[in-house]
């Protein structure tokens, strides 16, 4: 390990109170998955929302004259 990474390490392991360094990095690796998945979830809703949100308006517009059915006028 280039002894940059391995200062990084060490000063994670203490911070961390890890017990060990390869602990260190396989928590790194936990959350680096962790956020790569998320991310990708987060990417997922985006596209569902893009592809919703055209119909939305056209279906909301079919139903607006349905908004003050049963009210009495004042």
């Amino acid at each position: 390990m280039p002894p940059e990474e391995l200062r990084l390490v060490l000063a994670l392991q203490a911070k961390l109170k890890a017990r060990s360094k390869v602990e260190v990095v396989r928590r790194g690796l936990r959350l680096l998955r962790d956020v790569t998945e998320r991310e990708a979830l987060r990417e997922a809703y985006r596209r569902a929302s893009r592809a919703t949100r055209a119909s939305l308006g056209r279906e909301l517009e079919e139903i607006d004259h349905l908004a003050a059915e049963g009210l009495s006028e004042w």
